[in-house]
């Protein structure tokens, strides 16, 4: 769930806008506040901002226009090594030259830190990350996990008030970035510092947040926790773009309070949440998550016919994918445990889903 909101928030983004070029903006009229204490993911795909925002927190980028306040002070004008801010590079970024040990002491010799409380320093951030054996190997003496849990060291050594993350886990096979998500996730929560976390990644940032912040084209479509994120996205991107979602045209028939009758291409009807304020008559989008549709009964409401196509085994469960009388295909979540493996090719199949399950949205 969500960190509680912080009656001051430690960074906060007012009007910010980014430009390189002059004229496209990489980041349009961003308005941002991060809590002290939370885990936040800024998540999209390529080019939505979400490392400019990020670039331009740690010091590396300047806002074209707007203002970033850390803790009250302005930081536009404050070069990157006065932020106190912890930073962890996709590429680790360590110095192949020194050992562990002196990746770890640079960042405090910068800050003429004494020598006795360095070394202490040092101890304590390997030992957050575990890897107190290895003080005295070089970075090409590790493997993957092991930089990236050293560039983490290096990152908090410093005791920041921020840990900045651009796609640490990118470089890592699939089980050790599981892995080293949940061990992320203990980490904030032992330490109770602020995460900011850049991913493209939707499950990374639904396992690991307390608030994530979805990009696109340079604007944040939603900013909420990521259980609300999943279960009620506010627009067609994020619906499409945050956990898996089935997608359809169609036309609002009537409105009634927050719930309209859809009609689909070949007839079918259903019910739904109107999102975005719709009228009657008014072109939308239908979209529903796999794992909602159910199977029907004649008695059951908001029940529909479509037509199984075949069958995609996904291990722990298995994906029906049918085709609406209009044509539109989608994919039924149905555990191994379920009627799986009796649908042919062609057979009809009766289907439901609860109305608050169905969100209209603009096309």
């Amino acid at each position: 769930m969500s960190a509680a909101p912080a009656s001051e928030p430690l960074v906060s983004f007012q009007g910010v806008q980014k430009s390189y070029d002059g004229s496209h903006l990489v980041v349009r009229d961003l308005n941002l506040d991060i809590h002290p204490g939370e885990f936040l993911s800024l998540l999209g795909p390529s080019g939505s901002g979400k490392t400019t925002c990020l670039m331009m927190l740690a010091g590396f980028e300047s806002p074209t226009r707007g203002d970033i306040f850390l803790e009250g002070r302005r930081l536009n004008d404050v070069p990157p090594h006065h932020r106190n801010l912890g930073m962890v590079f996709q590429n680790y970024a360590l110095f192949p030259h020194m050992t562990v040990e002196r990746n770890l002491d640079y960042p405090l010799r910068v800050r003429k830190m004494p020598a006795g409380q360095r070394t202490e320093r040092i101890r304590e951030a390997l030992a957050m990350v575990q890897m107190q054996d290895f003080a005295k190997r070089y970075p090409a003496q590790l493997s993957g996990g092991q930089q990236q849990r050293i560039a983490l060291a290096r990152a908090l050594v410093f005791q920041p008030k921020i840990v900045l993350m651009d796609e640490p886990l990118g470089a890592l096979d699939k089980q050790l970035r599981e892995h080293m998500q949940l061990e992320l996730k203990a980490l904030h929560r032992q330490l109770g510092i602020t995460f900011v976390y850049v991913t493209h990644d939707q499950s990374e940032a639904l396992t690991m947040s307390n608030r994530i912040a979805v990009f696109d084209q340079g604007v944040i479509q939603q900013v909420c926790a990521a259980d609300m994120l999943y279960e009620a996205p506010c627009n067609r991107f994020v619906a499409g773009f945050v956990g898996d979602s089935s997608q359809f045209p169609g036309t609002i028939r009537t409105v009634e309070g927050d719930q309209c009758q859809i009609e689909l291409a070949g007839g079918v009807s259903l019910r739904g949440l109107n999102i975005q304020n719709l009228t009657a008559g008014a072109s939308c989008v239908v979209a529903m998550r796999p794992e909602r549709v159910l199977p029907a009964t004649a008695a059951d409401l908001n029940a529909f016919q479509a037509t199984a196509v075949d069958e995609v085994y996904f291990g722990d469960h298995v994906r029906l994918r049918c085709r609406m009388d209009g044509g539109d295909t989608f994919f039924v979540k149905m555990p191994l445990a379920a009627d799986a493996g009796t649908h042919a090719p062609g057979t009809r199949i009766a289907l439901r889903i609860d109305p608050g399950y169905v969100r209209v949205f603009l096309p």
